[in-house]
């Protein structure tokens, strides 16, 4: 297995963006950050939008750096960012509005709105997919309440990706992974849910054809190599929902008996399984069921993640207290075990304006001790976060009649150790952390993939595993761990 190829990737998610150069050569997937830049969503007159052109500029400048530091030549190059949101096109395929961020406030409320008209079970039953205010079905039906001319003039749909991906070619397609994440997709018939979509007044003509992952979209648009200096490329579209490209780089070579947790801004906790499961249980514990690889299935849950450490950390920012990551975890350390419990699912941590008072209130509410400081605050959210990832995966045994033996950690989360050894005693599994760069090294599998440079996906996971270190935590102190987790179970609204 030698020269596989030269591929760029670009990974996009709610914090900040890269530019990924993934080159496949002698058995090994070597990775190097070719550019980085902040994303930074802007609030213009309340409302919360995407800064999608910025976005785009930043891709440009990532594939001119490339071509200068590393080489016209690729092999392929492609996009992944994170789901729900979109963009709508008019019958000349310019922009109508600014991109709506997943946070905006015009989505409280809509899910009740939904189910005057379509219950939440049918929505459940045709679409599989959690239950969260920010998903693209209410986003489109909040859209037709508020500006419903902006709707009836639209005539496509692009999510993120997909639009990235139409500025690079000027090909319009929307890739499986990120369309089954909206809650308007029908994974069981592999279809768009289209009536349902029609009796919520969101016009079908706005859904395109769906593409599977691995597919070679066309070759870059000749304005893109004029203004990057970029050789011809395909770009291909690789698993572009982030967590679809990072549950593909799991390092494992088992068919069951493992689940993943993708930990970043979101936590996503599941198995990957071969069809959809719909079921009144999977609606009770609202679990969805997401696109992957090979027509496989993200059976899982997303939890809000480390989303609330962010936003503590912004919080203590502004006050003049500044941390990293890094020195947040070892504070935590220190910190008294076991002390306040959120649940992490909360409406209350969504989008407030500080999370320490969030995360204050909630105690307040639920008749817990506040956190006491910094460290104690941090300790809490990662103590309670193990404790979901635990609960999330005893429920997915349960829907899916499978032992789970071992836990994947992947992506940037698992740089917190604390946070990895807090799950694997928790839920009491080993727990096998790697790679930190899940998503690029999806994309990057998935590409070459398309090309015929890497066989299949076990292949590819091979190769995954023999070019990143993976890193071993196992249980400790599991019996206080089980007591403080019957505590947490009668806390948590499931």
């Amino acid at each position: 297995m030698t020269d596989l190829g030269r591929y760029l990737t670009f990974d996009l998610g709610a914090e900040s963006g890269r530019a990924v150069l993934g080159e496949l050569d002698a058995g090994r997937l070597r990775l190097t950050t070719v550019h980085r830049f902040p994303n930074e969503p802007q609030r213009i007159l309340n409302r919360f939008h995407w800064d999608t052109v910025r976005l785009f500029a930043e891709i440009k400048t990532g594939i001119s750096k490339c071509a200068r530091d590393h080489g016209a030549h690729l092999d392929g190059m492609g996009v992944d960012t994170w789901g729900v949101d979109y963009a709508l096109l008019d019958s000349s395929d310019e922009i109508l509005g600014l991109p709506y961020h997943y946070r905006d406030h015009r989505t409280d409320g809509i899910m009740e709105r939904t189910f005057e008209t379509v219950s939440r079970e049918e929505v459940y039953r045709t679409t599989g997919i959690q239950f969260m205010q920010l998903n693209s079905l209410f986003q489109l039906v909040a859209q037709r309440l508020s500006n419903p001319r902006l709707l009836d003039h639209a005539r496509r749909l692009l999510f993120t990706p997909d639009l990235l991906h139409f500025w690079l070619t000027g090909v319009k397609a929307n890739e499986f992974t990120i369309a089954t994440t909206s809650q308007c997709y029908d994974p069981r018939n592999n279809t768009w849910a289209r009536s349902m979509l029609e009796r919520l007044e969101i016009p079908s003509v706005l859904f395109g054809d769906v593409v599977p992952p691995g597919t070679v979209l066309g070759p870059i648009h000749g304005s893109i190599m004029a203004d990057t200096r970029i050789g011809p490329v395909p770009v291909i579209a690789p698993a572009t929902h982030d967590t679809g490209s990072a549950v593909a780089a799991v390092p494992t070579q088992d068919a069951n008996g493992w689940a993943y947790i993708s930990c970043g801004t979101w936590s996503l906790v599941g198995v990957e399984w071969p069809e959809p499961v719909i079921s009144d249980k999977t609606l009770e514990y609202n679990l969805t069921n997401e696109g992957g690889v090979n027509g496989t299935t993200r059976l899982l849950r997303n939890v809000m993640g480390l989303w609330i450490l962010q936003e503590c950390r912004r919080s203590w920012d502004r006050q003049g207290r500044s941390f990293t990551y890094e020195e947040l975890a070892k504070m935590s350390a220190d910190a008294p075990q076991f002390g306040a419990l959120l649940d992490p699912d909360s409406p209350a941590f969504l989008n407030p304006d500080e999370m320490p008072d969030a995360i204050a209130k909630f105690c307040d509410e639920t008749g817990q001790r506040r956190p006491d400081g910094v460290a104690a605050t941090v300790r809490a959210v990662i103590e309670s976060l193990a404790l979901k990832y635990r609960w999330v995966v005893e429920r997915l045994e349960e829907v899916t009649g499978s032992r789970v033996e071992t836990i994947h950690m992947i992506g940037g989360g698992i740089q917190n150790r604390a946070l990895c050894q807090a799950t694997a005693s928790a839920c009491g599994r080993r727990v096998l952390a790697g790679p930190v760069e899940a998503t690029a090294a999806g994309n990057v599998l998935v590409q070459a993939m398309a090309i015929g440079r890497v066989a299949n996906l076990a292949e590819g996971r091979r190769l995954i595993g023999a070019s990143f270190p993976i890193d071993e935590y196992l249980p400790t102190a599991v019996d206080a761990w089980d007591r403080v987790y019957e505590k947490f179970v009668r806390l948590i609204r499931t």
